[in-house]
């Protein structure tokens, strides 16, 4: 679940560097080019193993990472 969604976040990335996107509506319709190439990514790895890719349990270990992370990063300011 976290690789695809850096996957959409890159491929948005790059392309923006490649069409260069002129203001609000322009950089909304890359953002939701990055966002489906994404998407279909992760309906062909599940339609190739059968599995579903985004799952509660993903979630919750995805929230217990966060939170550990959030906790970390307060710890080192006090």
């Amino acid at each position: 679940e976290l690789v695809l969604n850096m996957l959409a976040e890159a491929t948005t990335t790059e392309l923006s560097k490649t069409h260069e996107p002129q203001g609000l509506e322009e950089n909304k319709s890359i953002a939701r080019q990055g966002g489906k190439i994404a998407g279909n990514a992760r309906k062909e790895i599940e339609q190739n193993t059968g599995k579903p890719v985004i799952t509660s349990k993903n979630a919750a270990q995805l929230n217990a990472v966060v939170t550990k992370l959030i906790e970390n990063s307060d710890d080192k300011k006090s």
